[in-house]
């Protein structure tokens, strides 16, 4: 409770000053790199813009208006995900970006596939929602684990998405690679869409539940996913430390009755490190209000999950830093010392 006091006091004290100054602001514009329109990116990132936004000439938010940043308008663009969103961010073509926190770790590191190229400007708003690995197939189709899929047309999502990436080790360490399969660069409703034609064996897609192209695809053609044994959470987990079980629940997909166990990985707000401390407290600060609460809760089905209490998990574990903007808003509302 003394958090959330805190936290109260804390946005109170910032709408008063966007009710004063909101009119006088010209605007600033800030892009915000999401996923492609079927997936979850897309959607929670529209929610994030909508919340932080507050253009010139707007109500004010004591007077029904918008409660973001005075003067910012905050947009959310179509990406390929996690990859180019990071690498958008490094480069300023982006502001900020939706990321998975294995990519993002390993790209500012200079890591893994990014050996010796570090992104060392990314910059964490907070942790959002979990992403759960879909291991997409047609209904009733059935595979005792991913060794399975060698030989078979599967889907390793678009180039340029962290999901590909992570797909790519996970198969990896089943013997399974680009050589030993028909692999297809897709994402996620351009594979269902494959899949529902019979043009692919299965597919993989890593984002929050409920996902629109398998909630249209398992209502029309019908699918199944793939739930994998605790022993295969384990061997991923220790291939990818990122990703760690979690678990789809039954109905979420229509004809998908069980439990699906898989890994998850955490979906991250990034941002770059040259935006100026003021600009980012402003956002988190915003991204926190009880206006933006609303937005996501009546949103997306993981808007829920997005919470102030969750936004600083796995954050330190991970090696990329706070952006200063936002450290110095937690530390304000007590989840930081």
């Amino acid at each position: 409770m003394k958090f959330h006091k805190t936290l109260i006091a804390v946005l109170a004290a910032g709408t008063l000053l966007a009710a004063g100054i909101a009119q006088a602001q010209s605007p600033t514009f800030f892009r915000i790199g999401t996923g492609g329109a079927g997936g979850t990116y897309f959607p929670i990132g529209g929610t994030i813009a909508n919340g932080i936004s507050a253009p010139p000439g707007a109500r004010a938010c004591d007077k029904g208006g918008q409660c973001g940043v005075p003067g910012l308008i905050a947009i959310a663009q179509s990406t390929t995900a996690s990859v180019f969103n990071n690498a958008a961010v490094q480069n300023g073509e982006l502001e900020a970006g939706l990321a998975a926190a294995d990519v993002t770790r390993s790209m500012y590191m200079g890591e893994g596939k990014f050996e010796g190229k570090p992104h060392p400007k990314l910059r964490i708003i907070a942790n959002l929602f979990p992403e759960d690995l879909h291991l997409v197939m047609p209904k009733g189709a059935k595979i005792n684990d991913l060794g399975d899929l060698k030989g078979k047309r599967v889907g390793i999502a678009q180039a340029g998405s962290g999901t590909q990436v992570a797909v790519l080790q996970m198969l990896e360490a089943w013997g399974v690679n680009r050589d030993n399969m028909d692999e297809a660069e897709l994402n996620n409703s351009q594979s269902a869409e494959r899949l529902a034609d019979g043009q692919l064996d299965a597919y993989f897609y890593a984002a929050g539940w409920p996902v629109a192209a398998m909630v249209q695809l398992s209502s029309t053609k019908g699918m199944s996913l793939h739930s994998f044994t605790e022993d295969d959470l384990k061997k991923i987990n220790s291939v990818i430390p990122a990703y760690i079980p979690s678990k789809i629940p039954a109905g979420v997909y229509e004809g998908v009755d069980t439990d699906t166990l898989t890994p998850a990985v955490s979906a991250l707000l990034v941002v770059s490190s040259d935006q100026s401390e003021e600009l980012v407290y402003g956002i988190t600060k915003a991204l926190w209000n009880d206006n933006t609460r609303k937005l996501l809760d009546n949103g997306h089905a993981k808007g829920k999950q997005i919470t102030p209490d969750t936004a600083l998990d796995g954050v330190a574990a991970l090696g990329v830093p706070l952006h200063p903007g936002a450290e110095k808003f937690y530390k304000e509302v007590g989840l930081l010392k």
